[in-house]
């Protein structure tokens, strides 16, 4: 890849590393958090689902907005907006308060992935997309492994507070770069012509979207339920002090990072070495969500040293599929569609950000442990194994004039 892809890549990374840490920064700051403000499992379950409620809803319109205006502006737009919800965070004091930026923080964080997408989908080749979704990815992992380790120690020494401050008013940073470096739409790859572009039921009529849709859902449910209530699992059942947890509980994700960017590349290269994109993209997609159910065996596990083993594994085999399942999706839509497509499977598959935190919480609540938790996860792990196996076909570019033409040519028929 050239100079400046690398250059746009390197800011996407870090804006996607802002982009969790920021999404995940409330599950850090839960355990001292519910305590001043005396909030219930459940209240706290609400919280940590409240996010996806915007964000989810939002996509639909995420995608529509980068797919019809300059995407680097809607995506910078949408970065100012989610930093400034997560600054004010820290200076509130009520469950209300916190719920109402939390919606706003879902809001901006709408458009970052069908703009993810996009872009990669204008500027990147095919065979290069497996590592440039690996280093987003990367950013993914890389931020709630950071956001664990400091923010822990953060809220540790100073309170959760400070950990809502300091990320907010730090992020703005960014910004400036992102003005001056960020890619331009008339700088694309494949230049896309208005009318190829299909709408949203075209795209809804295809099988495979749906089977995306629901491998999204699969690995998201794990995802959002390791993001959202790990470290009150580590504090709660497995007893590890808030300093403690700030560590171990980052190693999981810090594993998911590593098996991200090196799965990314391995998939590149069999590509390259004249392996069908169907054949790998699906086989990193299905042994990554299978592999990953492993958790639940870490949960069962008294022994600690071993079950901290068994829950990095997963994550790493977790990292197969999470460097691979943008990448399936943005060949299938190609360029035309890749907003829109993005949009669609980010809207249904953050359901499970919905879903995930909200059923824990009661779960935890009625029961006192997690095991049934991490039980559910693997079930849905397993779901969205299937998915790619019968539902999603074959990964390749779809041919949407000839689509069109298709149908039209049922409907004389007809």
């Amino acid at each position: 890849m050239t100079r400046t892809q690398w250059g746009f890549l390197l800011l996407l990374l870090i804006s996607v590393g802002i982009n969790y840490i920021d999404r995940g920064n409330l599950s850090v700051a839960a355990p001292q958090l519910s305590t001043e403000l005396s909030l219930s499992p459940s209240q706290m379950g609400v919280l940590l689902s409240s996010f996806f409620w915007t964000y989810a809803l939002l996509q639909v319109v995420g995608g529509w907005l980068v797919d019809r205006y300059d995407v680097s502006l809607v995506y910078g737009l949408g970065f100012f907006v989610w930093s400034l919800a997560t600054g004010l965070t820290g200076l509130v004091g009520s469950f209300a308060a916190l719920f109402a930026l939390r919606l706003l923080l879902g809001a901006g964080e709408a458009v970052a992935f069908p703009a993810y997408s996009k872009i990669i989908a204008n500027h990147v080749p095919e065979s290069r997309r497996g590592l440039a979704n690996a280093l987003v990815d990367v950013g993914t992992k890389a931020g709630p492994a950071l956001g664990t380790l400091i923010g822990g120690l953060l809220v540790a020494n100073f309170g959760w507070r400070a950990l809502f401050i300091a990320l907010g008013v730090g992020a703005m940073l960014w910004l400036p770069p992102w003005a001056i470096w960020a890619p331009r739409d008339h700088h694309r790859l494949v230049p896309v012509e208005d009318e190829e572009a299909p709408g949203l039921l075209e795209i809804l009529r295809q099988r495979s979207a749906w089977g995306t849709f629901l491998g999204l859902f699969a690995g998201n449910y794990a995802w959002y339920f390791m993001l959202t209530w790990l470290p009150s699992y580590l504090v709660q059942e497995r007893h590890f002090s808030m300093s403690m947890m700030a560590v171990l509980g980052s190693v999981p994700f810090w594993g998911i990072a590593v098996s991200s960017i090196t799965g990314g590349w391995f998939s590149d290269r069999w590509i390259a070495r004249g392996a069908s994109v169907t054949r790998v993209r699906k086989t990193f997609c299905i042994c990554g969500l299978l592999g990953c159910t492993l958790m639940l065996p870490a949960a069962a596990i008294p022994d600690h040293g071993l079950s901290m083993v068994l829950l990095v594994v997963a994550c790493l085999l977790f990292g197969m599929f999470s460097s691979n399942l943008w990448a399936t999706t943005q060949t299938l839509a190609g360029p035309a569609a890749a907003g829109k497509w993005t949009g669609l499977q980010n809207c249904l598959g953050n359901m499970a950000g919905v879903t995930a935190p909200i059923i824990t919480g009661i779960i935890v609540q009625r029961t006192g442990f997690f095991l049934l938790a991490f039980l559910a996860a693997s079930i849905v792990l397993v779901i969205g194994a299937l998915s790619y196996i019968f539902i999603v076909g074959p990964v390749e570019t779809i041919d949407w004039k000839a689509e069109r033409r298709r149908r039209q040519a049922v409907a004389v028929r007809t």
